[in-house]
């Protein structure tokens, strides 16, 4: 909700908030035409971020795939052994050409164990994450999170070689690091996206986790079919801490910090933020904890991250058990839903801003419709691959546009945090987020949990509860969300509709 302006301020050429909106849209229109996209700091934020979480789902996921040959193949999970058996459609095994990497004794709830253990870490550092980057800068706290989750990627072998426990202690502390790389981002997009801009620019900084996952996947598989499964750590890691360098040297904090950044666009991205944030150094937590809109934010994080983080870490997994996929086969083909996901995401971000900009749907009406897309739809293709048995090709068709179709949720509920309170949005997506990494810790350990005999129809019920779960986050997110700046957000009473 926002609070009014005065009665009889409202009379008069169609009402002063009419006015205002115009005023607010001619007034941007014309700085844009001074500050251009090309070249331009924000922009260039964007590219930088993109290549930031590029790295972090890469180094991420590619344990789900090195996995595969770190664990004896008589300790994977159980095979099938019902009629719905699949058909290997390989004519030939694939034996790996390097065999020099080690293998463990681990059983099928171990692997869960290592495949969760990240979450343990990352749930941590979700609200420090957020408060502490408003209160010292995201920049800093974002390349250090990157550079924390690279180096202990490094010590993945090792960690592995001393025992189970000192892998799950390291994938605890690269979730530590992690965990404040998306607050962090969003503080410092409170202070560079324009309002109009911030489809656009989240989802292309944004869009980089989602093709790292499709890059990390397959040349994960390649990586480990002509080396061995320790190199998957050591490159992904070494580019970490590469990229942690140019993140120091190139990026600025606020448009006032940056060094490089023209006096038109820093004039430009002020001015449109100028009514939408806060000066107070204290954070409402009553206000914020008991606003509506941001539980609804709540709700629909958790749900999606139900399927997406599923489907992340246990993908692989059902590509070569029941589909019968080779190691690098697996590869490829658990990265194409999230080329579709990336492609989705970009192309979002551009139609959502566009729709906002001129001025045929509201920010709410934006929000919720690509939620509910980006929610719903996937729900009915996870729901269809589960009837298809065996038929591989039909099963990576439905996951692909399943996974695909949830891009549109970054253009939705993912970004909703900027709009109800910009000033905030780094502490707002640390509360969502930690209850949206629940399903990473959860998640993994029911689907192993249900799927003991590893049959279709056990696969069937795991993506029946993820499509069931998104389907209520989706209703509850159209019911309950905002597009406005909340009163509590901002100084004094008068707030911008977005």
């Amino acid at each position: 909700m926002w609070a009014s302006e005065p009665d009889e301020e409202e009379d008069g050429e169609g009402g002063k908030e009419e006015a205002d909106c115009t005023a607010l849209l001619l007034g941007e229109s014309q700085a844009s035409k001074a500050a251009p996209t090309c070249c331009s700091a924000r922009y260039s934020l964007a590219v930088w971020a993109f290549f930031g979480f590029f790295l972090l789902y890469a180094l991420r996921v590619n344990l789900s795939v090195a996995l595969v040959d770190m664990v004896e193949s008589n300790t994977t999970v159980t095979k099938n052994r019902t009629s719905q058996t699949c058909v290997a459609h390989s004519s030939t095994p694939v034996v790996p050409r390097n065999t020099t990497g080690k293998k463990y004794n681990w059983n099928a709830e171990t692997q869960g164990w290592i495949l969760g253990s990240f979450f343990y870490g990352y749930i941590v550092t979700q609200i420090p994450g957020g408060y502490l980057a408003r209160q010292v800068g995201g920049k800093l706290l974002m390349g250090f999170g990157v550079l924390g989750t690279a180096v202990f990627t490094l010590f993945t072998p090792l960690a592995a070689d001393l025992g189970v426990g000192y892998l799950i202690a390291v994938r605890v502390l690269e979730g530590l690091g992690e965990g404040v790389t998306f607050p962090a981002m969003h503080v410092m997009w409170s202070s560079w996206a324009p309002p109009l801009e911030r489809s656009k620019l989240l989802s292309i900084s944004y869009a980089g986790a989602q093709l790292g996952t499709v890059v990390s996947l397959p040349l994960s598989g390649v990586i480990s079919f002509y080396m061995d499964w320790s190199y998957v750590f050591y490159i992904f890691g070494s580019l970490g801490v590469l990229w942690f360098l140019f993140w120091i040297c190139m990026v600025g904090d606020t448009p006032e910090t940056h060094k490089r950044i023209s006096l038109a666009e820093k004039e430009y991205i002020l001015s449109t933020l100028s009514d939408q944030l806060s000066t107070r150094k204290s954070v409402p937590w009553a206000a914020m904890l008991t606003s509506l809109p941001l539980w609804a934010i709540v709700v629909a994080h958790f749900s999606y991250n139900w399927t997406f983080y599923t489907l992340l870490t246990l993908l692989p997994t059902y590509m070569k058990e029941i589909l019968k996929f080779d190691v690098q086969e697996n590869g490829f083909l658990s990265a194409l839903p999230y080329f579709g996901c990336w492609l989705c995401i970009i192309i979002s971000g551009q139609v959502a801003d566009y729709l906002r900009e001129k001025r045929n749907m509201s920010t709410l009406c934006v929000r919720r419709t690509f939620t509910l897309i980006g929610m719903i739809g996937p729900a009915v293709f996870l729901v269809a691959a589960g009837f298809i048995g065996c038929n591989y090709k039909l099963a990576v068709a439905f996951v692909t546009i399943s996974t695909t179709l949830g891009g549109f949720s970054t253009s939705g509920y993912s970004i909703n945090h900027l709009d109800i309170a910009p000033s905030y949005a780094g502490i707002l997506l640390g509360i969502t987020n930690s209850f949206a990494t629940i399903p990473g810790m959860v998640g993994p350990l029911v689907a192993k949990g249900l799927t003991h005999n590893n049959t279709v129809g056990e696969w069937q019920v795991v993506f029946y509860i993820a499509a069931a779960i998104n389907l209520f986050g989706a209703i509850f997110f159209a019911s309950f969300s905002s597009g406005d700046v909340q009163d509590w957000a901002v100084n004094g009473y008068h707030v911008h509709r977005n």
